[in-house]
């Protein structure tokens, strides 16, 4: 989630005189008003405030700044607001202040008027051009193409056919309803998101960042394919703090990826190593991507049920990667960092408090007193800054909290234009029923062969993720096919997982792979290389959806027992996969071995449960055939070590 001020801000316009300071403005007070929501202060004072007017304003403020901030074209102007953009940005204003101040009358009347159609096709306008300044054209089109069915689709014959809407009815409901702009996706990311991003925001600004990458230095430099190991620590960790695959790339890979060159990996490695790892900050608890926020309200369950069910995953995810590294350094040779690149443990852990209190206090919040995420994550911003103000060095970094808040309002800016698009196509879904009928219809597609659906569920995702963001991808998923999956008996949780899963490793699969080209544009190497490295290295992401769906136990539902024995042998089976993928163990592999290895790491990772006895067959043909496989090398290589001991001390051998 946080795209701070280490991320491009050459995307950024900068005016200077009094547009700047109006944008920099625009930008803080995006933020406090996502706070003033969470904590909703007037209602102590017996002042009713509902959410839908806070929104209003909310969504105003970010679609003037956008305006300010985002050029329309890739030629500028940069430096200053052209007339057209400043009426833009008025325009965008005047319709989230007319729904912050109307939204009752209009809530309780239900009916149009002239003012309100207006305001709603400036608005309406207004989150498109922002959208295709900010993301591009694909999520625009797709916007476009839903309101085109809302009004049609009376022309449509069969299942999808429907009573097709007036323009003046679609504007209305789509501007002032609940259940569109106005709904699920743009109140998360009005509340959540933001309570998160202003959290993950000052912790870094607070040194959170630099104490996570010194840590991995020093836990894990010295290793064998050390800089590739740092680089995975120190992204897990960040991602506690940050949901962006492209900002965890940014922050760490212009450390880690030229230690990794410097240490022996290919230039296209040492790029994939990052994005995969960076990619995992988005499945990565306490804090994940924005899409996990919007699927614990969508499914009604607390974010602490989502986040726990998520752990097992995203660390099965992270060894494979890790296991792969460590036997690529074996196979090639490569050693650790020398001492004097590791920096000392005493400073590190005499300023690891000012991360371990906030991140207690996000945790026992989050999943021991069950408070709501968004003042969690406000509590422990607020734990932040308390700890930040016993360190000297630290307050001088947080002299200037209002760059804290203007780069967590330009955070928001994008995350309103993609909510607030979302929010359109789901107010048709919604309004038209075409929600309902898609799904069944794939509920149908899936009594065939639910597999299918699940192939083609992932292959939708991986292509949407192409141009769209996850917390996009998700929303859109989750409407059209986690209901269909829903019904043909897959856990609620399981299915949402699944489409969240796609829509986040789309980022570091081929074609189009925006964290693999930020990492590989660090590492001057070749894109579409390190996207095909990527994928090896990430390979558990694309794996583990199918298994948790079948067999929850891998989301820890289920008996205890049985949870500890599908994670046991997932993890030998990440171990054996990750020997098949890398070519060796403790000497290289023949084609014949790897092969072999790698079926039975696949049958060791399928979990138990599930209600079919078939897994305990697999996981024990995937034993036979790895295990006594690894044995023989790792005894081989023993045996040979002690021979050439031998040789070269006679003396041993009386």
């Amino acid at each position: 989630m946080i795209e701070g001020s280490q991320l491009a801000l050459s995307r950024f316009r900068r005016p200077g005189g009094a547009a700047g300071l109006v944008q920099r403005w625009l930008l803080i007070v995006i933020p406090l008003v996502g706070v003033w929501t969470v904590l909703d202060p007037l209602t102590y004072l017996g002042i009713s405030i509902v959410r839908e007017q806070y929104l209003g304003l909310f969504f105003g403020l970010a679609l003037a700044a956008a305006f300010v901030t985002f050029p329309a074209f890739k030629s500028g102007p940069w430096d200053r607001v052209p007339l057209y953009d400043t009426g833009a940005a008025l325009a965008g204003l005047a319709g989230g202040l007319y729904l912050m101040v109307e939204f009752p009358k209009l809530m309780f009347s239900g009916e149009s008027n002239l003012a309100a159609l207006i305001l709603g096709v400036i608005a309406i306008g207004a989150v498109l051009e922002a959208t295709r300044r900010i993301l591009g054209l694909p999520l625009v089109l797709l916007v476009i193409l839903f309101f085109l069915y809302a009004r049609f689709s009376h022309l449509i014959p069969g299942l999808f056919g429907a009573r097709g809407w007036s323009w003046e009815r679609l504007i209305f409901f789509s501007y002032t309803d609940a259940n569109s702009l106005l709904g699920l996706p743009l109140a998360v990311g009005a509340t959540m998101v933001a309570a998160f991003v202003l959290f993950g925001e000052i912790l870094f600004t607070t040194g959170g960042g630099k104490l996570f990458t010194d840590f991995a230095l020093v836990t894990m430099g010295r290793f064998r394919g050390g800089p590739a190991k740092v680089s995975v620590v120190a992204s897990s960790l960040f991602g506690t703090i940050s949901g962006s695959a492209v900002a965890n790339v940014a922050v760490d890979g212009i450390i880690t990826i030229p230690m990794m060159k410097r240490a022996g990996y290919k230039p296209h490695v040492a790029a994939a190593v990052e994005a995969v790892a960076s990619t995992g900050g988005q499945i990565m608890p306490p804090v994940m991507g924005v899409a996990a926020f919007v699927m614990a309200d969508i499914l009604g369950i607390p974010y602490a049920a989502v986040a726990l069910a998520a752990v097992v995953p995203a660390l099965l995810y992270y060894a494979a990667l890790f296991i792969q590294i460590d036997l690529e350094a074996g196979k090639e040779g490569l050693k650790g960092l020398a001492p004097e690149e590791i920096p000392a443990l005493g400073p590190i852990l005499r300023m690891s408090w000012l991360v371990l209190v906030p991140l207690f206090v996000l945790v026992y919040t989050l999943f021991i007193i069950y408070l709501p995420p968004a003042k969690s994550a406000l509590l422990a911003a607020l734990a932040a800054l308390g700890t930040a103000l016993f360190q000297r060095e630290v307050r001088q970094n947080l002299g200037n909290f209002l760059q804290v808040l203007e780069n967590t309002g330009r955070v928001l800016l994008e995350l309103t234009a993609i909510l607030a698009s979302a929010g359109f196509i789901i107010g048709v879904m919604t309004g038209t029923g075409l929600g309902a009928k898609l799904s069944l219809a794939l509920a149908i597609m899936g009594e065939a062969n639910v597999f299918l659906l699940l192939v083609m569920t992932a292959i939708v995702g991986l292509i949407m993720g192409m141009g769209m963001p996850t917390t996009a991808v998700y929303l859109l998923l989750a409407i059209f096919v986690a209901p269909a999956l829903v019904k043909l008996g897959i856990v609620p949780l399981a299915a949402h997982l699944f489409i969240f899963y796609f829509g986040v490793i789309s980022v570091i699969t081929p074609p189009v792979a925006f964290a693999t080209y930020t990492a590989a544009a660090i590492a001057g190497t070749d894109p579409m290389q390190t996207g095909w490295a990527g994928v090896r290295l990430g390979i558990l992401g694309y794996i583990i959806p199918f298994l948790f769906v079948f067999s929850p136990a891998l989301l820890l539902r289920g008996p205890s027992w049985e949870i500890a024995l599908s994670v046991v042998t997932a993890v030998f089976g990440t171990w054996a996969l990750g020997m098949a993928l890398e070519g060796y163990f403790v000497r290289k592999l023949s084609f014949l071995q790897r092969l072999v290895v790698g079926m039975g790491g696949l049958g060791l990772l399928i979990p138990v449960g599930g209600g079919s006895d078939i897994a305990w067959v697999v996981n024990g043909i995937g034993a036979a055939l790895a295990l006594p496989l690894v044995f023989r090398e790792w005894q081989k290589v023993a045996t040979e070590r002690a021979l050439a001991v031998g040789a070269t001390n006679p003396a041993q051998q009386d």
